[in-house]
């Protein structure tokens, strides 16, 4: 279940990317300049989709994501509406002109299937925009895989999902190489964000160290749903113990390094 108080907890760091996704799409591409239909996939509390229908008032706005949780935080404006569905099977009833993701993608499945799929659903002349982290070979990531292995957890959770339904993203080359046979201008690039973070790093369980904060609201969620309450104390005091030696605490915070990968194409 997701809890958006958690994922919104370092809202600033975590909103940064959708808008360096939306300064990359220039008003001439798909007459950008009156969309009629926008879809956000994976939108969260649509507080960024709500972004995105003050851009352009013209255009009807649709926030899709799974988490009715999330979606209940929806903000109420006359040209955004939201649904709940999987991204992995959604299908619009019209072809969006612009249909942007911003760190939601990488929750799917099997990328050289999903990417192209997705790239069929919009408008000729539409633009295909997201955002995904490209940080999972992070300590962050590779701490908490090694972790579930051991001896305490694996029985518990089983091995880390590897293949299809894992956490992941391709590079930008991979990106642009799915896109573009299918008729897209690419625009590929990816960016290492240095968050420095802020939290009490100095709690001597590691339990509350500010990088713990950060993976609670995404890649630790779906682990401590597996666990009970017990379990789950456990599991975040050593994990966050780890977190502290990879991550130390600095002057001015905890620096957290984190790569992203960003796409905006335009189906010609």
């Amino acid at each position: 279940m997701w809890n958006p108080e958690t994922y919104l907890q370092f809202q600033a760091e975590r909103d940064r990317p959708f808008f360096d996704l939306l300064a990359q799409i220039p008003d001439s591409w798909v007459s950008l300049s009156s969309p009629a239909h926008i879809t956000d996939l994976g939108c969260g509390t649509a507080h960024l989709s709500a972004e995105l229908a003050r851009r352009w008032p013209g255009a009807q706005v649709t926030g899709i994501d799974s988490s009715a949780e999330m979606l209940s935080r929806a903000p109420s404006l006359g040209n955004l509406k939201v649904m709940q569905a999987d991204l992995q099977d959604w299908t619009p009833a019209d072809a969006p002109d612009l249909l942007l993701s911003n760190s939601a993608l990488q929750w799917a499945a099997n990328h050289p299937a999903l990417i192209p799929r997705l790239a069929a659903q919009v408008a000729p002349g539409g633009v295909f925009a997201f955002q995904v982290p490209g940080n999972f070979q992070a300590p962050s990531h590779l701490l908490l895989a090694e972790l579930r292995q051991g001896p305490r957890w694996l029985t518990r959770l089983g091995p880390p999902e590897r293949g299809p339904g894992s956490l992941s993203s391709l590079d930008p080359q991979q990106y642009a190489e799915l896109l573009a046979p299918l008729g897209f201008t690419v625009n590929a690039w990816e960016t290492t964000y240095l968050h420095l973070l802020h939290g009490p790093d100095n709690d001597t369980d590691g339990r509350t160290s500010a990088v713990l904060d950060w993976v609670r609201g995404t890649a630790l969620r779906p682990v401590l749903s597996r666990l009970s309450a017990a379990e789950a104390a456990e599991f975040e005091a050593e994990y966050g113990r780890r977190l502290l030696q990879a991550y130390p605490a600095g002057p001015v915070g905890t620096p957290f390094p984190f790569r992203r990968v960003f796409v905006v194409a335009r189906r010609d």
